[in-house]
């Protein structure tokens, strides 16, 4: 068997055989196949595209390319979230401590931000001491003792995928969808849970910004994990303008422990409780959906959300006295307005201008070698559908950046929000549900 041969084959529009897909991962990883050659099927992917029995066993190959965690040990069904991106989105540091103070069992391994998207471990990481970098048998003594765990990936973890993303990211064929699916899925199957729910996001601020598009990739991603034996469902979300508020690693974080008090953003709630009573209902805890948005609501309502939280941060060492007092955060030096020229209805605000500026402002990293400025991001005054009157902050910049930067930021946030004299609706945070 050789690469070329293969190459040629799927640019040719045929479908690869286990086999031949086994050899070209097997061979990759061990650096027997040169990058060039995996560039050339990549594109061929691109161009060809794979059948649903190819990109199964693309992933099923990628996820035993290394280590896989063995949760056996763990009591319960183990339940995990996946997010495919977005700017505001803190839905895990809220949704995992509900579903575990409901009874589940929640493990999950994320990954850092880069770009316009923030990284569930950058945002734990502004709580001081908070570590994510903690062992296998750490990782399930914790949930076993108290039902949640959000850690870090381990090197061992998928090495074809860590190899192939840095590949694809600088040829040009990021936006494969089969290459999508095998590289998440195979992820979140080597991390050992028996169901997953994917919150595929989608719209300015997202990787998909067309909807078709962001349901072929959300069906693929359930029939590969259905296929692997994993109870695997999907929701797709609007990521037309933020979710919630905060826009920052810090900030987010302070929003994250208001909303598990009972005072978070509405369209962040609504995401939280459908997406978390489809996983109680994979977790077997509920009958139905709606029961399960009852035991969500009913543990905010009792603060055993936010006593879970609570419990995770001081389990994985994080200064407990930052979440009972949020106030303790620091904040950056300059905190400054944006104000509205006109008076109207908010019409839309670009999701994707708010998270790039959040990212200059220094709240984010364009490489993953940039240092995070933990205080530094966007706090929204005001939402889609909002009436706002002239003068009235839009919203705030937080930063410790000098003055002409954060001049040129302020009028390209600004300009990110438009306002129309004529009625505007607040749109749909759940667009979807996929299983």
């Amino acid at each position: 068997m050789r690469m070329v041969d293969l190459i040629i084959k799927k640019r040719s529009g045929e479908s690869l055989t286990r086999d031949e897909i086994a050899f070209w991962i097997d061979g990759y990883v061990n650096g027997i196949i040169p990058d060039y050659q995996t560039s050339a099927m990549c594109m061929a992917i691109l161009f060809k595209g794979m059948s649903e029995e190819e990109v199964i066993n693309l992933t099923d190959l990628m996820e035993h390319s290394g280590e896989t965690l063995d949760l056996s040990n763990l009591k319960g069904v183990k339940v995990d979230k996946h997010s495919t991106g977005g700017v505001g989105d803190k839905t895990s540091l809220v949704l995992g401590p509900m579903v575990a103070a409901c009874g589940a069992t929640l493990a999950k391994l994320s990954g850092r931000g880069l770009g316009h998207t923030g990284g569930t471990l950058d945002k734990l990481e502004s709580i001081p001491g908070f570590n994510i970098a903690i062992s296998g048998e750490r990782f399930t003594n914790q949930i076993n003792s108290i039902g949640i765990c959000i850690a870090g990936q381990t090197q061992s973890l998928v090495p074809a995928d860590k190899k192939m993303y840095a590949l694809r990211d600088v040829t040009g064929t990021v936006e494969s969808i089969p290459l999508i699916a095998a590289s998440v899925m195979s992820k979140k199957l080597a991390a050992g849970t028996d169901a997953i729910l994917l919150d595929v996001t989608l719209g300015n601020g997202a990787f998909m910004k067309d909807i078709n598009q962001a349901r072929t990739l959300a069906k693929l991603m359930v029939k590969i994990g259905n296929g692997l034996k994993r109870d695997t469902r999907a929701v797709l979300s609007n990521m037309d303008e933020p979710l919630g508020m905060a826009v920052g690693n810090a900030l987010e974080v302070k929003e994250a422990i208001a909303a598990l008090n009972g005072q978070g953003p509405e369209d962040l709630m609504e995401l939280c409780y459908t997406s978390g009573s489809i996983m109680l209902e994979q977790a077997h805890l509920c009958r139905n959906q709606m029961e399960g948005r009852l035991m969500l609501e009913a543990c905010i309502k009792d603060g055993s959300a936010f006593k879970k939280f609570l419990e995770m941060v001081k389990a994985q060492d994080g200064d407990i006295e930052y979440i009972l007092h949020p106030e303790k955060f620091p904040l950056a030096k300059n905190i400054i307005p944006i104000y509205a020229k006109e008076e109207g209805y908010i019409k839309s605000i670009d999701a994707l201008e708010i998270g790039l500026s959040s990212m200059t402002l220094g709240g984010g990293r364009e490489t993953l070698d940039d240092v995070i400025d933990m205080s530094a991001g966007i706090m929204l005054n005001k939402k889609v559908g909002d009436y706002v009157k002239e003068g009235e902050v839009l919203c705030y910049l937080h930063s410790n950046k000098n003055v002409t930067l954060i001049n040129r930021v302020s009028k390209e946030v600004f300009n990110a929000f438009v306002i129309t004299k004529e009625f505007v609706e607040k749109p749909k945070v759940i667009l979807e549900i996929i299983q």
